[in-house]
């Protein structure tokens, strides 16, 4: 995609415009949650957040794959980390992330633990290849954007005979984390704009019930400031209109139906189970555990990690944030002993946390 094809969706006067018409159709305040990092850096970085009219309130929710890894999750890897012939591999995003005491795997690699950044599942093929005499064990999270590709990853260790990868299995479902929120009393949300990268994969489908069994929008949208305020100004007009639909404003890259091989390669090697999200809780069919067939390459079983819920951060409110509930300056760590230098929360870890794009955009 060209970058002159872009710019026809940055276009200022047309943002204008459908801000113009935004603000002469609202009918009061409109809650809406993005739920997507690249999202709530776009309306940062772009200066929408600035732009929009005070009755439209921005939510930024658990659609950072950082952000959402409960902290009971972040234990189990740095506990797994400097064991005797493992060699832990990870994103870079991760690296930082703290856990109790302020553990993370950054300070873990410095004490000596063996920490592999990779910059896709596949790269742990060839580490696994080149350490035959040691476990590398690939810490897995995030949505249904990243699963189908270490599920192939699995599938091709199998097909190489590669006996030695291990995957700690942590990734999570977009759909049932916003059923749970618009079942959640503290939530006020209007409605949602959608993932764009998750929707490529899952489609249309699972989130309808966001219509008819709560009656709000929810529409998939791209990246530039025109998809965010067109649809925007779509859920304005809706709603006046008393109606309430899911919508895909991002077929340039998403088709309704999904990526059906994507999710054929997901599911041959993953089933839904329960899972913690931070600052939700326990979150019924919202995860993914690696099937009983190719539970070879399960980190869990290999090493006996069992998730429970444990004490959350002291002071961190990463969690209300996620839920919309507050924003990031009313964290009483933020700005303060929470900084991208050193940060207390997974929201101001990574560069699509809340936190630090509210941090890097809102310095006023």
């Amino acid at each position: 995609m060209s970058f002159e094809f872009l710019d026809k969706f940055r276009d200022p006067e047309l943002c204008r415009k459908i801000l113009d018409k935004m603000r002469s159709e609202l009918d009061g305040e409109l809650r809406f949650m993005e739920v997507c990092g690249t999202h709530t850096v776009a309306i940062f970085q772009s200066g929408l957040r600035s732009l929009l009219p005070d009755e439209v309130v921005h939510l930024s929710g658990p659609g950072c794959p950082v952000c959402v890894t409960h902290e009971s999750e972040v234990n189990a890897f740095l506990d797994l980390a400097g064991r005797d012939r493992v060699i832990m591999a990870t994103f870079g995003d991760l690296m930082r992330v703290p856990g109790h005491g302020g553990r993370n795997l950054k300070k873990a690699q410095a004490d000596g633990a063996r920490v592999k950044v990779v910059y896709s599942p596949f790269d742990t093929l060839k580490l696994a290849k080149e350490n035959p005499d040691d476990l590398v064990v690939f810490i897995g999270v995030g949505f249904e954007t990243t699963a189908p590709t270490i599920a192939g990853t699995m599938k091709m260790a199998r097909q190489q005979g590669i006996d030695n990868l291990r995957v700690l299995c942590f990734h999570k479902t977009v759909p049932t984390a916003l059923d749970a929120l618009m079942g959640d009393e503290q939530t006020r949300i209007d409605g949602f704009i959608l993932p764009g990268h998750v929707s490529a994969i899952i489609g249309l489908e699972p989130y309808k019930f966001i219509a008819e069994k709560y009656g709000k929008s929810a529409i998939v949208t791209g990246f530039e400031p025109l998809d965010i305020l067109q649809s925007l100004l779509q859920m304005v007009q809706w709603r006046n209109a008393g109606e309430a639909y899911v919508t895909n404003n991002y077929t340039r890259i998403v088709s309704d139906a999904g990526n059906s091989k994507a999710l054929e390669v997901m599911y041959e090697v993953f089933e839904p189970t329960d899972a913690l999200w931070r600052g939700i809780g326990m979150i019924p069919g919202s995860g993914l555990e690696i099937r009983p067939e190719w539970e070879q390459f399960d980190a869990k079983k290999e090493f006996g990690i069992e998730i429970k819920e444990g004490p959350a951060l002291p002071g961190c409110k990463c969690g209300e944030i996620l839920k919309g509930i507050k924003r990031p300056d009313q964290c009483p760590l933020f700005k303060k002993a929470c900084t991208p230098a050193n940060p207390v929360g997974p929201c101001m870890v990574s560069t699509e946390g809340s936190c630090a794009a509210y941090y890097k955009y809102n310095l006023d």
